[in-house]
């Protein structure tokens, strides 16, 4: 059994204005067609595009199959079927090249429904109250029962090629020639991001679904602990905090500050502080930890990265966090290059119990999330 996408794109598409088609046209820094193209990529077992006689050049580079389109849009997918007989074609797609934000899942639905139907094709119910009428309402119309059609639609090859040539002339869509020839049409759920390019706004909204495809979330757990030993403060969070004691390390261990940084090196899938500052290493002996999270602030930002957001909780019985929250919050926003409101620094005790219930050190937690669009 082979599957074969038929990708019409033959039109001029003027609606959409530019100096271009509107397939040609950029959508995210690449034409519409090579988004729709990708679509089908892995779907189906082959592809072919049907184009105007001017864009062979613009089609080439594609290397796929290039059939010439007709004055109308049934004879342009009938030129494209006529191309594909004898070539073990079983099912076949058909789809508006002006629809470069079809999914995987409606495509592979309308594979699925060809198992048990001659054809099938996504649509999505009609929600709107209709009205009739032209510079004023004249009336409504009932919308039960009423779908807004989509692409691709699937057919039996050999069922949509005898229809197609039996069809005296143009037609809204495949499905109506289908139906026209006896055929049932299944109906799929459609998806709302489906949406067909045909004016101007209609590249604003897809560009900008396509950077929501395209954004990449990231979270990362830190958890650091650090005993304490003699000395009259400690660093928390970036603040120099008095206190009767100082917390041992090899840097100046802020242990916040340690576990905000392996958070953010864990969203990398980078390691942690160890493995970019091993302390074996004497030159980071006493070191500030602010190194560290710079450090870690510019592997986010080499990969693409930025901070959503970040917190931090310190888990002690003493010192007091709450009096210093809002410094803590200003120095890691200062060190980060961030704005304050994606940092949050927050306090707990464990109730007397364990190793900071005892006041023999200062455990912290911390987590990340990063974002690319």
């Amino acid at each position: 059994m082979t599957t074969a996408a038929i990708i019409v794109a033959a039109g001029r598409g003027t609606r959409a204005g530019g100096d271009l088609p509107k397939q040609w046209q950029d959508l995210a820094g690449e034409p519409v067609l090579t988004h729709t193209i990708r679509a089908f990529a892995g779907q189906v077992d082959r592809v072919v595009l049907v184009i105007h006689p001017e864009d062979h050049a613009r089609a080439a580079p594609y290397g796929l199959p290039m059939v010439e389109g007709a004055a109308t849009r049934a004879g342009s997918v009938r030129n494209a079927l006529d191309w594909l007989e004898g070539q073990g074609v079983t099912k076949v797609l058909i789809h508006d090249g002006a629809r470069p934000l079809v999914s995987a899942s409606v495509i592979g639905a309308v594979l699925q429904a060809l198992d048990r139907a001659t054809g099938a094709a996504p649509a999505l119910p009609v929600t709107d109250a209709l009205w009739r009428g032209g510079a004023t309402v004249d009336g409504t119309a009932p919308r039960e029962g009423l779908w807004r059609a989509q692409t691709p639609q699937g057919f039996r090859f050999d069922a949509i090629l005898a229809a197609h040539r039996a069809h005296p002339g143009n037609a809204a869509d495949d499905v109506e020639v289908a139906r026209w020839a006896g055929h049932s049409v299944a109906i799929v759920p459609g998806d709302e991001d489906n949406l067909k390019l045909t004016y101007a706004q209609d590249f604003t909204r897809a560009a900008r679904l396509l950077r929501g495809r395209d954004m990449d979330i990231r979270l990362g757990n830190g958890y650091d602990v650090h005993a304490f030993t003699a000395g009259d403060h400690v660093w928390l969070c970036g603040v120099k905090v008095p206190h009767g004691k100082a917390l041992l390390g090899h840097s100046d261990a802020d242990v916040g500050m340690h576990a905000l940084t392996d958070a953010i090196y864990g969203a990398l899938a980078e390691g942690d502080i160890g493995v970019h500052f091993p302390p074996s290493d004497p030159q980071w002996k006493g070191a500030e930890s602010r190194i560290f999270l710079r450090h870690a602030m510019s592997r986010v930002r080499a990969r693409g990265y930025s901070i959503a957001n970040c917190d931090v909780t310190l888990v002690c019985e003493r010192p007091k966090i709450g009096p210093h929250q809002a410094e803590m919050r200003a120095a890691l926003a200062a060190i980060m290059g961030v704005d304050m409101d994606r940092i949050s620094v927050k306090a707990t005790t464990s109730e007397r119990l364990g190793f900071t219930g005892r006041e023999e050190g200062i455990a912290a937690l911390a987590t990340c999330a990063l974002v690319r669009a």
